[in-house]
């Protein structure tokens, strides 16, 4: 079977990670909460690495600590699709910055309209 012509981006992590990866237009991701990662993690990870139609998978660099050696093996070596891992500790800004420099595209680009409406 070969790979579809667009892949896509798939986010796994808390729903509060994954957010704003859905507003700007990423479909599919895994919502694993703070408190279910022990268990639920490694087959979230495990289901979008062997989704043919996924070509790169960001992930929290914190969640690591929670995947089994397999998995975070795999995560590690895997050329396709590639898993990006973000780190903590930065703002917004960085955030949006951390990404662009792993993926090279501004997911964020289109959203440039702020909401400042006090």
């Amino acid at each position: 079977m070969s790979r579809s012509q667009s892949q896509e981006i798939a986010v796994v992590g808390s729903p509060e990670f994954t957010t704003g990866f859905r507003l700007a237009g990423v479909r599919r991701f895994e919502n694993i909460p703070d408190d279910e990662k022990s268990e639920d993690l490694d087959d979230a990870v495990t289901n979008v690495i062997d989704d043919e139609g996924v070509g790169i998978v960001i992930m929290h660099d914190g969640d690591l600590e929670y995947l089994s050696r397999n998995v975070r093996q795999t995560v590690e070596t895997s050329v396709e699709p590639v898993v990006v891992t973000i780190g903590s500790g930065t703002g917004g800004g960085g955030l949006r910055d951390q990404i662009k420099r792993a993926i090279g595209i501004d997911l964020m680009d289109e959203e440039e309209e702020t909401e400042d409406q006090e």
